[in-house]
C-alpha cells in the first residue's frame, strides 16, 4: 500500500515541509541583515515582528488575532523591542487594557532596510509576466492552504474525517 493514498497527498506534504524550511531560511536572511546594519541588540524574530508592524499602529492584540504571534512570546518580544528602542507602546485613553504599538524612528529605518532588502530579493525572481503568474498562483494556493488549516483549527475536524 503506498505511503499517501490519494495524488495530492505527496505535494501537500512537501509544501509543509517547504514552508517550515523557507520559514527559518526567512529568519536566517534577517540574521544576515541585522549583521550587515551592525545590529545587535535584537534578533531576527523581533525584526520581523518589527516589519509585520510597519508604518501602521496596532493593538497588541492585532498582532495575535491576525495569527502571527503568541501571547506570551509577543510580551516578551515587544518589552525587548521597547527597551531597545525600536517601538513605543502606548494605552489608550479609553481603554486602559489596550496598548497600542508603533514603531520609533530606529525601528522605522530597520523596518526601511528590511523592506528595500525584500524589494532587491524579490527583483531577483524577476520581472517578467510568467514569473508574476507563477507568484500569483502559489500565492492563491497558500491561501488556500492558511483557509483550511484555519478553519480545522477553529472548527475542529474537517468533513470526511
Amino acid at each position: 500500500m503506498p505511503l499517501y493514498s490519494a495524488p495530492v497527498s505527496q505535494p501537500y506534504f512537501d509544501i509543509i515541509r517547504l514552508i517550515e524550511r523557507l520559514h527559518r531560511h526567512f529568519l536566517d536572511v534577517l540574521r544576515t541583515e541585522l549583521r550587515r546594519l551592525n545590529i545587535e541588540d535584537i534578533n531576527a524574530v523581533q525584526a520581523l515582528l518589527l516589519y509585520n508592524i510597519g508604518a501602521n499602529e496596532v493593538v497588541i492584540r492585532d498582532l495575535k488575532d491576525r495569527g502571527y504571534y503568541q501571547g506570551s512570546n509577543a510580551s516578551y518580544n515587544i518589552k525587548a523591542l521597547t527597551e531597545c528602542g525600536y517601538l513605543m507602546q502606548e494605552r489608550s485613553t479609553h481603554d486602559r487594557r489596550s496598548v497600542r504599538l508603533k514603531l520609533t524612528d530606529k525601528g522605522l529605518n530597520l523596518c526601511n532596510s528590511i523592506r528595500k532588502l525584500q524589494d532587491d530579493l524579490s527583483g531577483v525572481l524577476g520581472g517578467d509576466e510568467k514569473t508574476a503568474a507563477q507568484l500569483d498562483t502559489t500565492l492563491e494556493t497558500m491561501q488556500r492552504l492558511e483557509r483550511t488549516w484555519t478553519d480545522f483549527v477553529h472548527y475542529g475536524r474537517i468533513r470526511g474525517l
